[in-house]
């Protein structure tokens, strides 16, 4: 695999160690250890869209998910029924709207959720052993930054 910081300009160095960690965070067997750590069967895209309604103050529409996750509201709802039958989440009626229905994330959703982030942390902890605080308030910045500008690509395509 090639070195990721190799390349003297910046940028290509940032795109080589992202392309990297997304091909490491993405693999199946990555997700089934963290997953096995944390004494949890749920898969990786269920976990993202129980983030995705934590994040959204443990209620949201449908198709804001969607927007958020990036993928056709159809996706989402079959996913959601998934979910469901696993009592991770729980559709609601929106007040706002007698047509359509909220999506929640329940008590056991939380669980399940809370100690897969916490199994997260402690690796990322380990991993980032000796670097400070404003190192890594930077790097969420940066990522952050990056995300926003995914997120808009993805919106205006």
């Amino acid at each position: 695999m090639p070195d990721p910081g190799r390349d003297q300009d910046p940028t290509a160095a940032l795109q080589r160690v992202l392309a990297t960690l997304s091909y490491l965070l993405t693999r199946s067997r990555a997700h089934e250890r963290q997953a096995a750590q944390a004494g949890v069967t749920a898969a990786r895209s269920d976990l993202w869209l129980l983030m995705a309604l934590e994040g959204s103050g443990g209620v949201s529409r449908v198709g804001d998910l969607a927007d958020l996750l990036m993928v056709e509201p159809p996706h989402v709802t079959r996913q959601i029924g998934q979910l469901e039958s696993q009592d991770l989440v729980a559709r609601t009626p929106d007040s706002l709207d007698r047509r359509a229905r909220k999506v929640a994330i329940t008590p056991h959703g939380k669980a399940i959720l809370n100690r897969l982030q916490k199994t997260s942390q402690a690796g990322l902890h380990e991993a980032l052993a000796g670097f400070d605080d404003a190192d890594i308030a930077t790097t969420v910045a940066v990522l952050n930054h990056l995300v926003a500008h995914a997120r808009e690509k993805h919106r205006r395509a």
